[in-house]
């Protein structure tokens, strides 16, 4: 075998990283691996430490809640990954781990044809403080977008704009805001950008729903929701029914994953069928 790498996190049972690595391997042919590894809090350092020694390990994924809690651990971080203050993908190389994060990289992947072109004015109104929301607002505000933030606490928003996009005119407000009809009456919205992102865990299968009210939705906006559990959430099916442009979270979680593997395995992630066979295993 010419190597493994894992997902860890707890829980940890439902990752879908493994069936995606593990469904690329097999296209590719190649003899390696892709394994989900428990690993509690106070497990993560000794897991680390067993790892440094293996020299079939490439490396691993880090999902919840380690994300964070890893950093102090590793011997050298990626500057964006510096900057998002989060870790989901460590490297082993150079004698050392790296921490990387390829969750904006993945965030932005299906927007890049729109992010192409040129706007007069870009605006992403985005739902969450956590982790995800701090890769989203990075990867946004690197991209010239106007932030609208909103969370159960507006104090932690604005905390949150001012750590990963200070200097910008940004906006941090109660999520409960949105949950209202507003009569705002939105301008002409030719040649602008607009984004609403659902980057919190609101509408997952276990979760509270989002409450979200589309008099807030600018024409013409892309409705991006990053949860993958279910793939269309109700945010997504009201933004369908209404006619706007959606998109999904095995987007961002596919994109993310194949930044991922190449620096696993060295070999580009096999895409040529636009992910749709892998979307197929993925799906219910």
């Amino acid at each position: 075998m010419t190597g493994y790498a894992e997902v860890i996190g707890d829980p940890i049972a439902q990752s879908k990283s493994p069936a995606i690595h593990g469904y690329w391997l097999s296209k590719l042919g190649l003899d390696a691996a892709y394994r989900a590894a428990l690993v509690s809090v106070e497990g993560l350092e000794t897991y680390l430490a067993s790892r440094r020694g293996d020299p079939q390990w490439r490396g691993c994924n880090v999902t919840m809640p380690h994300k964070q809690a890893v950093i102090p651990l590793l011997d050298r971080l990626d500057p964006l990954a510096a900057r998002i203050g989060a870790v989901n993908t460590i490297i082993a190389e150079d004698g050392g781990l790296t921490g990387y994060n390829t969750d904006a990289r993945g965030f932005l992947e299906p927007l890049r044809s729109r992010l192409a072109k040129q706007h007069y004015f870009r605006m992403a109104r985005i739902i969450g403080t956590g982790g995800a929301a701090r890769a989203v607002v990075t990867a946004l505000a690197d991209e010239g977008f106007t932030l609208v933030l909103a969370g159960r606490d507006a104090g932690k928003a604005r905390a949150l704009l001012d750590e990963l996009a200070p200097g910008g005119e940004h906006h941090a407000i109660d999520l409960a805001h949105f949950a209202d009809e507003t009569d705002f009456p939105f301008d002409d919205r030719e040649g602008c950008l607009d984004l609403l992102v659902n980057a919190s865990p609101l509408g997952m299968a276990g979760q509270p729903p989002l409450v979200y009210d589309f008099s807030h939705t600018p024409p013409g906006t892309v409705v991006y929701d990053v949860v993958t559990d279910p793939v269309v959430t109700r945010l997504l099916a009201e933004a369908r029914r209404r006619g706007f442009s959606t998109v999904d979270g095995l987007s961002m979680l596919i994109g993310q994953a194949a930044a991922a593997f190449e620096m696993f395995f060295g070999r580009p992630a096999p895409r040529h069928d636009a992910d749709m066979g892998l979307r197929a295993l993925l799906s219910p």
